[in-house]
């Protein structure tokens, strides 16, 4: 039987090995301390609003996105 792990969501998943230290402020990129930068690549990108579903979110995506790896990034 596997042993179910509870999540920590105060913290990152993978931190990085020198520890996460304080989150740095970058004046010039316009980014506060709660945002980060992440870039990614990928082939489309849509921009919607969470709606709600009983005690959880959800977000409708295309069809042809079926059985398709995505990722989702909140920005606000």
């Amino acid at each position: 039987m596997t042993a179910k792990r509870k999540l920590n969501r105060d913290s990152p998943r993978d931190a990085c090995e020198e520890g996460m230290g304080e989150p740095h402020r970058n004046p010039s990129s316009g980014l506060d301390e709660a945002q980060t930068k992440i870039e990614i690549f990928g082939r489309e990108m849509i921009e919607k609003r969470v709606s709600a579903c009983a005690n959880s979110g959800r977000v409708y995506l295309p069809p042809e996105w079926i059985g398709h790896r995505v990722k989702i990034i909140r920005i606000d």
